[in-house]
């Protein structure tokens, strides 16, 4: 049986790499067929398989590495280093692009980041839980705090409501929030609480309904899209157009979840804007779901199907 040996340094602790009640440690003890074991400041890894050992101990050396960043991990992102280090021979790399504290942990994630920070509108398409909100608000707070622009705004809209929110009680905040409140909470995640009210209220971030985007002129500005596929084609192109100078525009939404009977102005988008440089389309799957395990599984059901009842109503109509 083979031995290594994996120095934890006095800054990490030991629960942080092998979980609370050592379930990590368990979970790859069944996984890879090893032993795991903590003497002193010294993780032991023994087992049969040379390239079983290799993986662990990549697995539980990039976790002290994260971990020493500041960052605690939770199981989902311990799953994608897992995962990922079956697949690349360097896992590092899952967590090479990174904002603030915030990290990408996917290629299509990466993918997402390098557009955002090469062009001034990214459109952002893909299922739920991809990070596609998340990221673009870990970018703006970024830039924010950097100075590259001066304000954030973020919109989406309000399809529950018609966009007739004046017949709905309350002021502008209590109308909306319902609608708005993702991304609310997306903000708060990177900002404290604090902060985040503190800016608010500063006007330096504004979350608005996408009806009150109208006839306005956004410079300098970090603006995000959110739920997109719910746009109309008027809306879309009303959104675009209120882009100024020094601002960068993320539009984010999932096709597959069209709340609308009109056609989405999302997907009309795809045709009209796809040559234009400085506009880039990323494309996410559920390869690149970073919420519960199941929501990928749960995608991937869904779309299984969906694709089995188009292909069963092509064959109905053919008959």
């Amino acid at each position: 049986m083979n031995l290594r040996r994996i120095q934890v340094p006095s800054d990490v602790a030991a629960m942080e790499i092998l979980g609370q009640y050592d379930n990590r440690a368990r979970y790859l003890r069944r996984r890879y067929n090893v032993e795991i074991s903590i003497i002193d400041d010294e993780i032991r890894v023994k087992g049969d398989d040379e390239k079983s050992l290799d993986t662990v101990e990549k697995i539980l050396r990039e976790m002290i590495n994260i971990t020493r960043d500041g960052h605690l991990l939770d199981w989902t992102e311990f799953e994608y280093i897992v995962d990922e280090s079956e697949k690349i021979d360097n896992p590092e790399e899952v967590y090479k692009k990174s904002v603030g504290k915030v990290k990408a942990k996917t290629e299509g994630q990466k993918k997402y980041l390098d557009a955002i920070e090469k062009n001034d509108i990214v459109f952002a398409i893909g299922p739920a839980g991809t990070g596609k909100t998340y990221l673009a608000s870990a970018v703006a707070v970024n830039y924010l705090k950097s100075g590259r622009v001066q304000r954030i705004l973020l919109t989406r809209p309000a399809v529950e409501a018609g966009e007739k929110l004046g017949f709905l009680p309350g002021d502008l905040s209590e109308k909306v929030d319902p609608y708005l409140r993702p991304l609310y909470d997306a903000l708060i995640d990177m900002l404290t609480i604090e902060k985040f009210i503190t800016l608010r209220e500063k006007n330096i971030i504004e979350i608005a309904p996408l009806a009150y985007m109208r006839g306005r002129t956004l410079n300098n500005a970090f603006i995000i899209l959110d739920e997109a596929q719910n746009t109309t084609y008027e809306q879309m192109k009303m959104f675009l157009t209120r882009m100024g100078f020094g601002s960068k525009v993320i539009v984010t939404g999932d096709i597959t979840q069209i709340d609308i009977q009109e056609r989405s102005g999302l997907v009309i988008a795809q045709d009209i804007l796809k040559d234009i440089d400085g506009i880039e389309f990323v494309y996410l799957t559920d390869a690149d779901v970073v919420r519960h395990p199941l929501v990928k599984k749960i995608i991937r059901a869904y779309d299984k199907f969906e694709k089995e009842e188009k292909q069963e109503t092509r064959k109905t109509r053919s008959i």
